[in-house]
């Protein structure tokens, strides 16, 4: 699977940037061997638990303890796998990697019965924060794909002095509740069937009997040009077998309508996030050539990044599962990013 890059630049990341900043991953290379996909890792060995905020969180981690930190957020319907090649590149740099299943995903946990299974963004993010807590992390480079490229935008926007620099797939995707209220033109709206499907208890009951069968349709439809085997797809299939996910699933999509609450204690971050505020640390926005999930285009978002920006278009039939389909790609863009 090829990668090959076509860079729109605002700000420049340096000498490295402009040949893709290859050199610490070897991709300067012949071009077969530049272009060629790292064999896919199996699994990230034995996983860690740590309590942190109303979660026990399941977390995968590599590389060296005292190297620079970068958190890797997953999305929906994905899990930790997203980055199973991505985080032995890093490791392999000198990087700490954190990759934490999200609420309702793999080995996380709610800490009590009585917590509202929350699927609001904020939420999110905040578990993210509350894992760095937990962890003793000051600062961390975010990085992500899908729910979790949002996770990693609320993080830099809310709490820029807890972000070195930002890596997101399909840039900035900051939900805003009012303008999620307006209509789409109806190709666009097709887009989002599932969004719709889960409002009805109808689609609540048939995601929850059917979790794998529609994750797959997903994969397929968001990533037509992936060629994903049925060990790989089942080795992330299994983290929606959560008790929670279900619940956490239905509860984003709902909320982002209008039609679930959110909690009262959230209320100031979504008070900012609805403001669609500017993002300052250093950032690279990735994109590849063959999404099929709703996306915007990369001039809709540009202007939302006021520190040091680039952008990255990935050829080669690259999907919405970025980084698990383009891992070297991602890899460095997370090193050239830290470096501005």
């Amino acid at each position: 699977m090829s990668e090959k890059i076509d860079l729109q630049r605002r700000h420049l990341f340096g000498a490295a940037a402009a040949t893709f900043g290859a050199a610490q991953l070897g991709l300067i290379a012949p071009a077969s061997a530049a272009q060629a996909a790292p064999g896919s890792a199996t699994s990230f060995g034995p996983l860690k638990q740590i309590d942190a905020g109303v979660l026990s969180v399941g977390y995968a981690e590599a590389g060296p303890a005292n190297g620079p930190v970068v958190m890797l957020f997953h999305g929906w319907p994905y899990d930790i796998h997203t980055y199973v090649d991505v985080a032995p590149l890093l490791a392999a740099a000198g990087w700490r990697v954190i990759v934490p299943f999200l609420r309702g995903y793999g080995t996380t946990r709610f800490l009590s019965t009585d917590t509202p299974r929350n699927g609001q963004q904020a939420a999110i993010a905040q578990d993210a924060i509350a894992l760095m807590d937990a962890l003793k992390i000051d600062k961390a480079v975010m990085a992500g794909c899908d729910w979790g490229a949002r996770t990693a935008c609320i993080i830099a926007a809310v709490w820029p002095q807890r972000t070195k620099a930002l890596v997101s797939v399909s840039g900035y995707l900051l939900t805003n509740l009012q303008a999620a209220q307006q209509p789409l033109p109806p190709a666009a709206e097709l887009q989002w069937w599932y969004q719709f499907y889960l409002t009805t208890e109808r689609g609540r009951r048939g995601y929850d009997a059917n979790r794998h069968a529609f994750a797959k349709l997903i994969w397929q439809t968001a990533s037509p040009q992936w060629r994903f085997d049925d060990a790989t797809f089942e080795r992330s299939a299994r983290s929606l077998d959560n008790p929670d996910h279900t619940a956490i699933a239905v509860h984003n999509y709902r909320w982002r309508l209008g039609l679930a609450a959110g909690e009262s204690k959230y209320d100031e971050i979504e008070a900012k996030l609805a403001t669609a505020p500017r993002i300052g640390v250093p950032t690279i926005t990735l994109e590849g050539d063959a999404n099929g999930a709703p996306h915007p285009e990369p001039s809709a978002y540009a202007g939302k990044f006021s520190g040091p920006y680039e952008h990255r278009n990935l050829s080669g039939g690259i999907g919405h599962n970025l980084p698990q389909e383009a891992p070297r790609a991602f890899a460095q863009a997370v090193i050239d990013v830290a470096k501005a």
